[in-house]
């Protein structure tokens, strides 16, 4: 089948056409079943979190290949019955690294996300994930609500914007942030704690990687109270967090012991994968800020979830919006063993 053919296929008609987890490429006019070797050596491109039609198909298809991503055979797979089926892409060849910038800037305005990886994590092998906290594992910046209790949220929200988006060091910011919260009843704390928002799709997602025993940590910098109760929702093996201070039931304004800034994190999940043993594709990180950078860099797989332009743009790959539970996808490829 022809590209010009698959463009004429409605959604219905193309999921009727392509079997889950079968891989398939064209010749001579048809649709012709393959095979992936069982080690491949080359690239993948998993377009997800869309209603996929024939001439979507075709156009991504098009899009990689300006990319000089020549796509040699492709699958339509589901990794999870919460998530909708995705189309995963194969080149024979290690195409060039295409900026997760770009592939967002393609695929955002057809309705569905787009990403590139290579020696993807296998979900059913030993695995580990570190993830970062704040707007990563919850929904909010920890820091910020406290700030909103003791009425100084727009001051501490500018530090904090300009240190998630790399204009000024982590541990300088922190301690700034934090000076400015002195006195806040530690009362307080634990209401904020009790109520603390889960990503959506994060608790699911967790529960799947326990299932296929993977270890789970965070290493944040934000703060222990937190981290703790986020550990206790996820059922999280470790948690590594900064230390508050506190004097007759509030804060002080200090940060105890040693700060959990970018290279820390990164230290936590060498640290973690020694322990475990693991080969570091086994390894995934997982951040929306500046400081998960260099965490993600060290790590066989580095997303950005929900991240800033400059986090999204040194990804590895980046789930721009929508559930987590779609780090699946990328750890769920057919025939990877």
């Amino acid at each position: 089948m022809t590209l010009e053919r698959f463009a004429s296929l409605s959604s219905e008609q193309l999921s009727a056409q392509l079997s889950l987890g079968m891989w398939y490429h064209y010749q001579d006019a048809l649709l012709v079943p393959t095979s992936l070797p069982t080690d491949p050596q080359g690239m993948f491109s998993i377009a997800f979190a869309g209603d996929f039609s024939g001439q979507q198909l075709a156009n991504i298809i098009n899009f990689l290949a300006q990319q000089q991503f020549i796509v040699s055979a492709f699958c339509r797979y589901q990794p999870e019955p919460n998530l909708s089926p995705a189309l995963c892409f194969y080149s024979e060849t290690l195409s060039p690294s295409i900026n997760p910038l770009v592939l967002n800037e393609f695929a955002h305005p057809l309705g569905f996300q787009l990403v590139q990886v290579s020696k993807p994590p296998i979900l059913t092998k030993l695995g580990l994930l570190v993830m970062d906290m704040d707007s990563t594992a919850i929904t909010i910046e920890c820091i910020d609500e406290i700030a909103r209790l003791a009425d100084v949220y727009d001051d501490v929200a500018a530090v904090t914007a300009q240190a998630m988006a790399g204009k000024l060091d982590f541990s300088e910011s922190l301690h700034q942030r934090v000076a400015k919260l002195a006195g806040i009843e530690q009362s307080l704390i634990d209401e904020l704690k009790n109520s603390l928002p889960l990503m959506p799709g994060i608790k699911v997602l967790c529960q799947v990687l326990k299932q296929h025993n993977w270890y789970l940590a965070i290493a944040s910098g934000g703060f222990v109270p937190f981290a703790e109760q986020v550990q206790k929702l996820l059922e999280l093996d470790e948690v590594h967090a900064n230390v508050l201070e506190f004097k007759d039931n509030k804060l002080t304004g200090k940060v105890l012991g040693m700060i959990v800034d970018a290279q820390q994190k990164a230290v936590v999940l060498s640290q973690l994968q020694q322990r475990l043993n693991l080969p570091t594709q086994q390894t995934v990180a997982i951040g929306d800020g500046a400081n998960d950078l260099t965490m993600m860099a060290a790590a066989g797989l580095g997303v950005a979830v929900h991240g800033k332009p400059k986090v999204v743009e040194q990804a590895q790959a980046a789930i721009c919006q929508g559930s987590l539970l779609q780090l699946l996808y990328l750890l769920t490829i057919p025939v990877i063993k």
